[in-house]
């Protein structure tokens, strides 16, 4: 269903009362009511005799309770649909709340898009690719700083960095080839999300090194199992994965992803604490993460190109 430009928004646009800065701590009221309309028209109602609907939300049901470690997750609830709702409605951990989300639109994605029977037995107002576009323009309308994307909610706090790097990434990474790394730089935007940023510059690095790994494996360039970054980089180079116009700017290039990336995640997330523990500041958790996507984005273009 499209999101209507109310008069209310246009005057509060006009007022300046719109957020100009992602939040992370709150999802509002309004924003948790909307959500709940995309899911409950992307789920549908089930036809005579038909229970696709009712099961996607037992479903739903059942993982957070397994999950989260308890039986039920509000008293008395008249059905899983109402379970679900009335919990997320009402749960206060915005990371618990976020699951629900997650959960909800991992079937719609997933389980819903790639299901004829579900389709054909069930009244939907929404389709998945329309139900996830509605979800991430709700959240940028309300300022809340999450987008539903490859299949998880990850945290953005750019709107142009995401735009451009990261969801690109996270595109080019939907190649069944680059899989490992796929899950690796989405695991590193879990442990961002959820402030463990030591852990979000060790899977950064994954990722990236896995992404050159996967390169120099469907080209044919011999590697070990224990290159590192560096070695591996220059693999890439030596092999001419630039094109040959970019000689004068080799040296920069290479500078950057050796020092960037690697040095990060050695001097931070990758060696032993010693006796005081580090503590990995969220601005540079953000920049190696960031720094990753336009890297792979870089990388992985460049193999597509090169004949």
């Amino acid at each position: 269903m499209a999101v209507f430009d109310l008069f209310s928004k246009r005057q509060k646009r006009a007022r300046g009362e719109v957020p100009d800065v992602y939040v992370y701590d709150d999802l509002p009221n309004p924003l948790r009511v909307q959500i709940v309309h995309i899911i409950n028209d992307a789920f549908g109602v089930d036809h005579y005799h038909a229970d696709h609907a009712e099961n996607a939300y037992q479903s739903v049901n059942n993982i957070l309770c397994r999950e989260l470690g308890v039986f039920k997750l509000v008293d008395y609830p008249t059905s899983d649909k109402d379970s679900v709702f009335n919990f997320f409605l009402h749960e206060k951990s915005i990371e618990t709340a976020l699951d629900v989300v997650e959960i909800c639109f991992k079937i719609i994605q997933f389980n819903i898009a790639e299901d004829q029977s579900y389709q054909y037995n069930t009244d939907r107002k929404i389709e998945p690719t329309d139900a996830i576009a509605e979800l991430n323009e709700r959240f940028k309308e309300h300022g809340v700083g999450y987008q539903f994307e490859s299949g998880e909610i990850i945290r953005i706090d750019s709107e142009f960095l995401h735009a451009e790097a990261v969801k690109p990434a996270l595109g080019v990474l939907r190649d069944k080839n680059f899989k490992g790394a796929n899950e690796e730089f989405l695991k590193s935007h879990e442990h961002y999300r959820h402030g463990r940023y030591q852990e979000c510059l060790v899977d950064a690095l994954k990722a990236f090194e896995s992404t050159m790994k996967t390169i120099c494996n469907l080209r044919g360039w011999t590697t070990q199992s224990n290159d590192t970054a560096k070695n591996l980089i220059a693999i890439c180079i030596k092999n001419g994965l630039f094109p040959a116009y970019f000689d004068s700017q080799f040296s920069s290039i290479r500078s950057l992803l050796e020092s960037g990336i690697p040095t990060v995640r050695n001097k931070n997330g990758g060696h032993g604490q010693g006796t005081s523990p580090l503590v990995v500041p969220e601005y540079l958790a953000r920049y190696a993460l960031n720094l990753t996507a336009t890297t792979i984005l870089m990388m992985v273009e460049a193999h597509q190109t090169k004949k």
